[in-house]
């Protein structure tokens, strides 16, 4: 398994953990009230399980089990998947903080920053997806 996949399935486990920690807060206190201010996890719980968890599960094993390329790189350039991995978790901590800033503009850019991330991941891989239809010169 690739170093990236590792790293992308190794943050997603950490976000399921998180993500099912706050969960079982806001459940927990759902039944027995024990602090009202547990419901301010509710947008990091979410966060934590679609994009943490699910999303970079996906990606992670997308990674490894998408077509190889040639021997030399048989991953592409594998850069641009790094800087999507770092992008991504950048904009969940991003979102996370957003709330809690009283800046309104703050969770826009946590979005834009993770759509660049998947536009950056997409354009690593996507030749190992769709290979070039005319001959690639090699030397």
């Amino acid at each position: 398994m690739p170093k990236l996949s590792r790293f992308f399935i190794r943050a997603s486990l950490i976000y399921l953990v998180l993500g099912f920690t706050f969960g079982a807060l806001i459940l927990a206190n759902k039944g027995i009230p024990f602090a009202p201010l547990v419901w301010a996890l509710f947008p990091s719980h979410i966060e934590f399980l679609i994009l943490g968890w699910l999303t970079q599960l996906a990606l992670g094993v997308a990674f490894w089990i998408l077509p190889r390329l040639g021997s030399s790189a048989p991953r592409g350039d594998e850069r641009w998947s790094w800087a999507a991995f770092v992008l991504i978790n950048i904009g969940i901590l991003v979102s996370i903080v957003s709330p809690y800033a009283n800046l309104p503009w703050l969770g826009m850019a946590a979005r834009i920053i993770q759509f660049g991330g998947f536009l950056l991941y997409v354009m690593g891989n996507w030749q190992r997806v769709y290979p070039p239809k005319w001959p690639v010169v090699t030397k």
